[in-house]
This record gives structure tokens, sequence and C-alpha cells, in this order.
């Protein structure tokens, strides 16, 4: 297949980002959109992020990005939110990818944009209803599970249910590009309420993982995914107690990667902050001789935004870069 012959063609001393762009290429649907994996039915988030990976290249191709720019904006609901596969009816945490992928497009839907960020800013997780919070309050009085501060409130996977790190961070980091008239009224106080509830779900000892920091009185263990976006969300805030502690310890994962998406992500990450990284071309590499990423389309992307100069849409901080 095309993720075998491409590699087999090329010769492997020159690998850079032009193999994964092409396996990006290779991996589109003729509907516009990209499945997770080459031949699967086209959906929001591989979609989403093989736009952005495109767009981060110098020439990407305009049929390519419009007619997968279209399949995002017919797969919208009528509500403005995306759902997880076209067809569907409820919209969920992939509205801040497909926003974020047509907002950095060559010619942003403004209408479509405005509307996914009004859903998503008009949406609150389980800890906004009272009833969820009397329960909490109840509960904590006889069992201490999780230490967490529940008023402080992100995005959830899906509407109504609880804020985790990586869907926050998401909107965060689209939030924080949008012009001024695409922000909807609630967004600044969702960004910091937001901003907040990372700083709060910080494991002990730094880094992030899904959203619970401690639980039963025993430490949460972080994640390279979680950490490298909820890093990413919060890049204007660099010396931070919280963001300081993520770097270091996304610093010593960064040494001995167990997966091509957690060395793509920490390399993404560590440069946006202006840290040392070092040529993974040949990681990378070695990683998809072993498994071709187990075909997985958004692995490709990030490997490829990895390899590139850091895109616009985590290159608007001028305080991320600091030495620290």
């Amino acid at each position: 297949d095309s993720y075998r012959i491409l590699l087999q063609e090329r010769d492997i001393h020159t690998l850079h980002h032009n193999v994964f762009t092409d396996l990006m290429l290779q991996s589109q649907n003729s509907d516009g959109g990209w499945g997770y994996r080459q031949g699967l039915h086209s959906t929001v988030e591989p979609t989403a992020w093989s736009i952005l990976a495109l767009l981060a290249h110098e020439s990407p191709s305009g049929r390519v990005i419009s007619s997968a720019c279209e399949w995002l904006r017919r797969a919208q609901t009528d509500k403005g939110a995306w759902p997880t596969s076209s067809g569907e009816d409820e919209g969920c945490w992939v509205t801040a990818l497909a926003c974020l992928a047509l907002a950095n497009s060559p010619r942003p839907s403004n209408d479509a944009i405005l509307r996914g960020t009004k859903w998503l800013c008009h949406t609150w997780p389980a800890e906004s209803n009272l009833l969820w919070r009397l329960r909490q309050r109840r509960r904590q009085k006889s069992e201490t599970v999780v230490h967490q501060d529940h008023s402080l409130r992100g995005w959830g996977w899906t509407p109504h249910t609880a804020s985790w790190v990586e869907p926050t961070a998401y909107v965060m980091i689209l939030l924080q590009n949008l012009a001024p008239e695409l922000q909807p009224p609630q967004a600044a106080r969702r960004l910091q309420l937001g901003e907040q509830m990372l700083y709060d779900r910080a494991c002990p000892g730094g880094g992030w993982n899904a959203g619970n920091p401690l639980v039963y009185g025993v430490p949460g263990v972080p994640r390279i995914g979680p950490t490298a976006w909820a890093l990413l969300a919060l890049r204007n805030n660099p010396r931070h107690s919280s963001v300081l502690e993520g770097l270091q310890w996304l610093e010593q994962s960064y040494q001995s990667p167990r997966s091509p998406a957690s060395l793509a992500l920490t390399h993404l990450c560590l440069k946006a902050y202006g840290r040392a990284t070092r040529p993974i071309e040949f990681e990378l590499d070695g990683f998809h001789r072993n498994n071709r990423f187990l075909e997985s389309v958004p692995v490709v992307a990030w490997a490829s935004l990895a390899l590139t100069d850091l895109p616009c849409w985590l290159n608007n901080s001028s305080s991320a870069t600091d030495t620290i």
C-alpha cells in the first residue's frame, strides 16, 4: 500500500517532513476528508489535523485544502458544533479542532467558525450543574476521592460531562488564535476558567494526565499527550510553577520517547517554549518502519508538524519563548 511504497521509494537517509506530507495526501478520501486510517470513512479529527499539518508547509495544494475545508463545513451541525463523524447529530470536542483548521485556511469560513465558537462557549461541563455540585460536596464530606476544585470548569469530551485536560487545551488554543470579531462575549471568562482549571489539574511533581491529579491520596501519573497540550494552551504564562514543572517533566520524557506521537508532541511543545530540541527525523523513521505509526493519520500529521517551523497558531505568543 501507499504507506509502505512511499518509504521504500525514498532514500531513508534523506527522510524529512515531505514523506509525511505525501502520506497524508495519499490518504485523503475522495469526499475531501480523512479517516483515522487510510481507507476509513472521513471523520472530523483526522481531517482537521491533516489540514493544519498541510497548511504548515509552504505550498499546500489549493485543491486539497479547499476540498477538506468544504468537507468540514458540510459536517457542521445545525447547532454550530461538529460531531465525531459527518451525519451525526451530537457535537463534541472536535468542534475546537474544526474551527482551528478553518480559521487557519486560506479562505476562513467566518460564519462557520463563529457558530462553532459560540457553541463551545455556551456549552458547559457537568461541574456547572447545581445538582452535580451538591452531590460532589456531599460525597467529599464522606470520602475524599479526587482532590480538585470543581468550580474551575473547562471543557469535556462531550457536552455535560466532566472537564478534562485535552479538550480544554484544544479550545483554549483556538480562542487564543481568533480575531476579536470571532470571539463570543463569554470567551475571555471561559479562557480564564480553563486556565485555572488546568493549573488545578496538574499532577504533583509536574505534568498532566487526563484530569485526575490526586486520587485517594495517590498522585496521578502524568502522560505525554495531556502534558504537551496543556503546556501549549498555557504558553502565555511560561513562568508559572505548573508550567515550569510540566516542562521539566516533559524534557525528561523527551530522552526516551515510547511512541511517535509522544516524540512528535514533545518536540513540538519544547519548540514552542524555545527549549532545546534535537533532530528527530531518524527516530520518527524508526517508529514508522517498526509499525507504520499503526497507520494513524493524526500521528502522521503530528509528525509532519514536528518537523516544520512552528505553525502560526502555536507561535502567537512572545512570552512563550522567553528564556526561562
